[in-house]
């Protein structure tokens, strides 16, 4: 077994043991402005320090909690909930980066659903509002992947699952998700090269961890959360404070939209 899966095994071991859950069914990585959505998924059976399980890091970034829980959902499925991203900025590499949705293929899971706040380019998209991610533009110049190992991505982001958030709220519109590798935000020129390219959402994370899911054989939803316009869009300047404000305004909604999404996983 290549060395990031057998990293990754040890860590789906580990959660297991600490939980006594020996496998799950579906994993969600939440990014800022969407930690309040566990609580709405199902009974939180068991809730672990992230720092405590080989190969996961205690957050960086104000707004993610740290934890690792274990939900039982409304419908008796089993949810791994990761709060403890790493992003691509925090120089732990890319292993790091894609350690969690490897461990979640580890621990059995056959879907993810990536969460994360980002900025948006149409001012349709205005903050608060959520968007299904269609495909992404990997503007980190790195992959997770190592060796060669080629992997297909024409149907990275399934259409399937996006149909059934669709199923939920027919409103939410699909988006092209661009990953900068941060932790500084992107100039109006960067955004406008974006826009150019086909972005919609520009942020700092899921696309590696989308490719890396895609290897561990995991079928991907992706839902951004426009957390602020994106510079030279934004009448203001830019500002993490302003992410967490835009979370906490839109959480009641998001969460509930997203508990509603995972109960017809």
């Amino acid at each position: 077994m290549p060395e990031p899966f057998a990293d990754a095994r040890a860590s789906a071991e580990a959660i297991a043991a600490a939980t006594g859950v020996p496998t799950h069914d579906i994993a969600l990585v939440l990014g800022s402005g969407w930690g309040d959505a566990s609580e709405l998924i199902g009974e939180t059976t068991h809730t672990l320090s992230a720092a405590d399980i080989p190969g996961f890091h205690a957050p960086a970034v104000v707004g993610h909690p740290g934890t690792i829980r274990s939900v039982l959902t409304h419908s008796g499925k089993r949810a791994l909930i990761i709060g403890a991203r790493t992003h691509f900025y925090e120089r732990k590499g890319v292993r790091a980066v894609a350690h969690g949705v490897r461990t979640a293929a580890m621990a059995g899971c056959t879907t993810v659903v990536l969460t994360n706040g980002c900025g948006g380019l149409r001012p349709e998209h205005g903050p608060g509002s959520p968007v299904l991610i269609s495909d992404h533009l990997n503007l980190t110049a790195a992959s997770p992947l190592e060796g060669a190992t080629f992997v297909d991505l024409t149907d990275l982001y399934s259409e399937r699952l996006r149909d059934v958030a669709r199923s939920v709220d027919q409103s939410l519109p699909d988006g092209v998700y661009a990953q900068f590798t941060g932790p500084h935000y992107e100039t109006p020129a960067e955004v406008n090269m974006a826009k150019v390219l086909g972005a919609d959402l520009v942020g700092m994370s899921t696309a590696l961890e989308a490719i890396a899911a895609r290897h561990a054989g995991l079928e991907i939803l992706g839902i951004s959360l426009v957390t602020n316009l994106a510079a030279g869009i934004s009448p203001v300047p830019l500002s993490h404070a302003e992410v967490i404000e835009a979370g906490q305004m839109a959480g009641p909604r998001i969460s509930r939209l997203l508990a509603d999404i995972v109960a017809k996983l």
